[in-house]
């Protein structure tokens, strides 16, 4: 059984994104170079534990943090898992492998006076760039979604006299989400600056660059972290931290966790949890001036 079987089953049957795909083909060509190189092992079907260990310490030892490494093993488990499955192997290596132990990871969202700072202080120009660059800040932060969500947005997914959106998450799994009246305004300047433009490529899509091209990855970076430069001094300023910054506002505002999970499109209440530690910091402060226990 070949990776490339592998490498289409994630790609067709799981709907992973194309650079998830790659993460995992990278991975478990790392490791079957590793086989063929210390081993002389040339199918990694055959490898056991002991080889799956030693090319974990050869990574820690090449400086790898422990959750690079957690990801690499990962990607090779689930291909083991795979071969189990399509029944070409009997035991999978990695079954009662424990993950390395790794820093909780604690992402710290824009302040509410950031972002007030942000949407009411500082210049937009005008034009299409500058109308643009206000709707994917205000975007981000009112609907909580992924900057590649962000960028594959069609026209045909944006109903603004229903005050609502579709997005097409992980896995092709969509949503429907509501829109605020103020992003509705936002998306009506847009959408006229955009009609101005010359020369349109990717016509179906919402977010463009000013030559007409869909916007890319790099280009929602570079917006984000070149506007909140200018009312943040936190060091990470990022689509993903819009995101969060998203989730922890509602949740200290009282929203339920699960209305948060379904707005952001997660899989599991697990994954929205992650950012439940800045709202517990707010709870611990209203329960500490509100109760009559507490000492003022």
């Amino acid at each position: 059984m070949s990776v490339t079987a592998f490498i289409s089953y994630l790609t067709h049957e799981k709907n992973y994104s194309p650079n998830t795909v790659k993460a995992y083909e990278k991975d478990i060509r790392g490791f079957a170079s590793f086989c063929f190189e210390e081993y002389d092992i040339k199918h990694i079907e055959k490898a056991e534990y002991n080889i799956i260990r030693g090319w974990l310490v050869q990574m820690v030892n090449e400086g790898l943090s422990n959750r690079s490494v957690n990801r690499k093993i990962a990607s090779l488990k689930a291909y083991y898992k795979f071969l189990l499955k399509t029944e070409n192997i009997q035991v999978n290596p990695l079954a009662k492998h424990k993950a390395l132990k790794t820093p909780t990871k604690i992402e710290v969202p824009f302040s509410e006076k950031e972002m007030e700072s942000l949407l009411q202080q500082v210049h937009f120009e005008d034009g299409f760039e500058g109308n643009r660059d206000r709707l994917i800040i205000e975007l981000l932060y009112t609907t909580g979604i992924r900057r590649a969500e962000l960028i594959n947005l069609r026209l045909t997914d944006i109903e603004l006299s229903q005050k609502k959106m579709k997005v097409l998450g992980k896995r092709s799994k969509e949503r429907i989400i509501p829109l605020l009246d103020s992003t509705i305004n936002l998306f009506e300047k847009y959408l006229d600056e955009r009609m101005k433009l010359g020369s349109v490529k990717d016509s179906d899509h919402v977010f463009l660059s000013k030559s007409g091209i869909k916007i890319y990855e790099t280009l929602v970076y570079r917006i984000i972290n070149g506007y909140f430069s200018k009312v943040s001094s936190k060091v990470k300023k990022s689509p993903h931290i819009l995101r969060h910054t998203f989730a922890t506002h509602l949740l200290n505002k009282g929203a339920d966790l699960n209305s948060v999970k379904e707005l952001l499109g997660h899989a599991s209440l697990a994954s929205t949890q992650v950012y439940t530690h800045n709202s517990i910091a707010e709870l611990k402060k209203v329960h500490a001036s509100a109760h009559p226990r507490s000492k003022k």
